[in-house]
């Protein structure tokens, strides 16, 4: 059963769940979509009450949470403070994972190709057009590279994963910041756009010569090759859980006022460059208390009984002191 399937069941699910069990309704980030379903199932069958979840993308779901249709909202770009406060709004780090360079290249396997962030870059800007570029074969001298113009695959959708991908290409290409910038929509200068990660995963699966940005678990979902990255320390890593790991340990929440974090371009011999994270939005003093009360019980269940989860689709949970302050942030600020 593919993850759209699953979704769906479980939103069946939801709507059928007896009269006692409140259910709670979110939407938002495709990038924490494979875990979310996997923390949805399990509670469901624990406690009666479903989690009917829309992967519309972290843009759709913060106009979902500040339009009161859905109790919870999702996304891997964070609101600033000042934004939270105007609407409302409670922020928390829910999942660390990583985005990964995905391609399609005959005869190319997971982990054969090596790419930098000035490379990508210059992909993704439509300077570098063809798979044997001067500049990729550098990065890659022992790869026979074929002579065809790249695909460039890119969200259509107003998408966290976007707002990460393009935050580390501004971080390593002056070019890139100056001319395209980094945020939930850019203008891309090429390419073609998909909805989702979803949607990423399955038009490079299906083109020949393309290149596309995905969250890891999508990659490994769909057998998809990706690619090494060069890190910031200099070392060519590949989208390990150690290396994802290397680049969370340097996150400091504990100093960052409402959760706000980007986690892209970390120092560190192992780091993985493009990891992030899934935010959940909830309002502080919501209409509906009884579903804002079960989709924190939802959500500590998540912390407490979701790490294996997650870690099994190679995402990274949160610190457990994170989480302890995470909680203490509920008590202060969500009023259910």
């Amino acid at each position: 059963m593919n993850l759209m399937k699953i979704v769906v069941a479980a939103g069946l699910v939801a709507a059928s769940t007896s009269a006692y069990a409140a259910d709670i309704t979110g939407a938002g980030s495709t990038f924490i979509y494979p875990v979310l379903s996997k923390w949805a199932d399990a509670y469901k069958k624990e406690s009666g009450s479903g989690v009917n979840y829309q992967s519309i993308g972290s843009g759709a779901g913060i106009k979902q949470i500040e339009a009161k249709t859905v109790t919870f909202g999702a996304t891997d770009a964070p609101l600033k403070p000042d934004q939270l406060e105007k609407d409302g709004l409670a922020q928390w780090p829910m999942i660390m994972g990583a985005i990964v360079p995905v391609v399609n290249i005959e005869g190319i396997k997971p982990g054969d190709m090596v790419l930098d962030g000035q490379a990508l870059a210059d992909i993704f800007q439509g300077k570098i057009t063809k798979w044997d570029d001067a500049a990729i074969q550098k990065l890659n001298p022992n790869l026979k590279l074929p002579s065809d113009a790249i695909s460039v695959v890119h969200r259509a959708d107003a998408s966290g994963t976007t707002f990460n991908f393009t935050d580390y290409l501004a971080k390593v290409s002056a070019d890139w910041k100056g001319k395209v910038g980094s945020g939930t929509a850019v203008e891309w200068p090429a390419g073609v756009g998909a909805k989702g990660n979803e949607g990423v995963s399955g038009n490079v699966g299906q083109t020949k010569d393309s290149i596309g940005y995905v969250e890891y678990a999508y990659a490994k979902q769909n057998k998809l090759t990706y690619t090494k990255l060069v890190n910031k320390a200099g070392k060519t890593v590949d989208p390990t859980n150690d290396a994802f790991q290397a680049a969370a340990s340097n996150a400091d929440w504990t100093h960052a006022p409402g959760y706000y974090l980007i986690l892209t371009d970390q120092p560190g011999d192992k780091s993985w460059p493009i990891v992030a994270s899934t935010f959940i939005l909830m309002h502080k003093d919501a209409t509906d208390k009884a579903a804002s009360q079960e989709a924190l019980k939802f959500f500590k269940y998540s912390f407490d009984k979701g790490g294996k989860m997650a870690e099994d689709l190679d995402y990274i949970p949160m610190p457990d002191l994170v989480v302890k302050q995470i909680e203490k942030t509920w008590s202060s600020d969500i009023k259910s």
